[in-house]
């Protein structure tokens, strides 16, 4: 075997062991030996690879981010399949199949927050409106979405609303692992999600209340889109 290879082999065999310790024991209960231990390499093997600690940590959560975003990647696939809102039900079952292959990684990102304050993902949630957007520039995605939804709804935070709710319901189902909360099966509660998020929740043309003034009056300033 090559020592590049050797190198490379060893590398995954650290953050995957690390990975496993941090999302069930968290880092702050980790050692270094530990993940050496579990990888069957050297403690100094480790030091070889990773200054420190923190940055095998970086180097998982940097690998998830990169999973994630890849065109290729399962979840991206089923979206760009589909026709969006009408695939919300399929999208919504493609992220509890994420939800459960990256589990551990999902975990991390709560590890990360309550021991680091969400330092190491707070770049990550920051440009993530600018992500989706431009993945939806891409594929040629954004200007059809602009025609099926309302004037004043850019189709970016759409999309991220509607994948950031599923993988909410999921995080807590299957990370937190609180079944039914929502007081239904997962495939009711997906189905009465995508129903809201398609139809909203209020009655149509249902009048306020007496001394209710509309919230949103901010919303009718909005100029309408050139088509």
């Amino acid at each position: 075997m090559l020592q590049e290879e050797r190198a490379e082999r060893a590398r995954t065999q650290i953050l995957d062991a690390a990975l496993k310790l941090f999302a069930h024991r968290g880092f702050g209960a980790t050692t270094v030996r530990e993940i050496a231990d579990a990888a069957g390499l050297s403690h100094g093997n480790v030091y070889y690879h990773f200054p420190d600690k923190k940055e095998i940590l970086r180097a998982l959560i940097q690998k998830y981010m990169d999973a994630i975003a890849r065109p290729d990647f399962p979840f991206n696939q089923v979206f760009l399949r589909g026709t969006f809102p009408d695939n919300l039900e399929e999208i919504g079952a493609a992220v509890r199949d994420m939800v459960v292959e990256y589990r551990e990684y999902v975990a991390l990102i709560y590890v990360d927050v309550v021991e680091f304050n969400g330092q190491h993902i707070r770049n990550f949630y920051s440009g993530m409106a600018a992500r989706f957007q431009i993945f939806l520039k891409a594929h040629g995605m954004e200007e059809p979405l602009r025609e099926r939804l309302r004037d004043d709804i850019e189709p970016h935070a759409a999309v991220m609303l509607a994948v950031r709710v599923f993988l909410n319901y999921f995080a807590v189902e299957i990370v937190f692992g609180v079944k039914d909360h929502f007081g239904k099966s997962s495939d009711d509660a997906v189905a009465e999600i995508a129903h809201i998020l398609r139809h909203g929740m209020m009655q149509s043309g249902k009048p306020l209340r007496a001394g209710k003034k509309p919230r949103a009056a901010a919303v009718g300033k909005v100029k309408p889109r050139k088509r």
